[in-house]
């Protein structure tokens, strides 16, 4: 690794920490860095401030970080399996899934009469991750039997779309509550994360980043296609497998518990790359892990400055890059 990779880590790294600091400091109630560090040496008692840094505060910014971690290390590995520089997180129709649990609980329950208390008890985050859970289980099976990853593709995103309309006849079918309700979960949310709930995330998130890592070599061979990467001897299927399981255990999770979040992990592996000048998977997934915290933390900073959903911020940030990837790769004003 040169020089100046190195250097940006380090540059990223102290940047991720510098927003995770004016994360925890920013709020409607001023609180200052030196009662910050006392509250997190433990010192701070049982103020009404050091509640909102311990209870509120921390875990949103905790929760931030995670998630613009796991959603850009998603949109990498979809780019480089599918070979798309515009496929993200939910191509394989994971979010869609996690939107139907949501909508399964949210809207299905009130219209069913709520005769599920055993449902009721999981929660949303329950609900939506066996929405994700389920789809993830049959791109699985599709994938055994299907060779060309294209079709694969065209039948995630077909999948995508049935369930989305499904959504939609259960919002239409719903009560006004009920939609208002389903409507404010999908516009995201990072401070809806409790303690117990993150005591359940950081795990998958782990679990799904160990298989990123894991998943280096394959995808570095995998940058020149399937076809090359069968002749250097890798097992596509079982990469592949593998691929889909990181990229569900990480989006499929930040979904669950956060709402559908947008754009990041469709933008940042691209600003990831620029910035870094590399291709090699080695680089860039611990690379986007760092720009893709750093984005997700200033998402959350603008978001608390204007009052707006986080999901309001991502896209209106990560919109442009997208627009910029289409015109730098297709050469359209050439």
């Amino acid at each position: 690794m040169t020089v100046r990779k190195n250097t940006l880590f380090i540059v990223f790294s102290f940047l991720v920490f510098a927003l995770f600091v004016a994360d925890l400091v920013s709020g409607p109630v001023k609180v200052s860095l030196a009662e910050i560090a006392g509250v997190l040496a433990g010192n701070g008692g049982d103020t009404v401030n050091a509640r909102i840094i311990i209870d509120i505060r921390l875990v949103k910014a905790i929760v931030a970080v995670i998630a613009g971690a796991a959603l850009s290390v998603s949109g990498l590995q979809m780019q480089t399996l599918f070979q798309n520089p515009l496929a993200g997180p939910s191509v394989l129709g994971v979010t869609s899934g996690a939107s139907l649990g949501a909508a399964l609980f949210i809207i299905g329950l009130p219209v069913a009469g709520g005769i599920s208390p055993v449902l009721s008890s999981f929660g949303i985050a329950g609900a939506a991750w066996l929405g994700a859970a389920a789809v993830m289980a049959v791109i699985v099976a599709v994938s055994r039997r299907i060779k060309d990853i294209m079709v694969i593709l065209i039948l995630g995103m077909m999948f995508s779309s049935g369930v989305s309309a499904i959504v939609q006849v259960l919002q239409y079918a719903s009560s006004e509550s009920a939609l208002k309700s389903f409507v404010i979960w999908t516009m995201g949310a990072l401070g809806d994360v409790t303690y117990t709930q993150l005591a359940l995330l950081a795990p998958v998130f782990l679990a799904g980043m160990v298989l990123a890592v894991a998943a280096v070599k394959p995808l570095n061979l995998l940058l020149l296609g399937e076809n090359y990467a069968r002749t250097m001897g890798l097992n596509v299927r079982r990469s592949r497998t593998m691929i889909f399981l990181s990229t569900t255990l990480l989006s499929g999770s930040v979904t669950a518990f956060c709402g559908p979040i947008g754009f990041i992990g469709l933008a940042v592996p691209h600003v990831a790359r620029y910035i870094f000048s590399s291709s090699d998977h080695r680089v860039l997934v611990p690379a986007t892990v760092l720009v893709g915290a750093a984005a997700m933390l200033v998402c959350d900073l603008i978001s608390k400055t204007m009052n707006f959903p986080i999901n309001t911020i991502t896209s209106l940030l990560g919109i442009p890059i997208v627009i910029w990837v289409v015109v730098r790769n297709k050469n359209i004003f050439r």
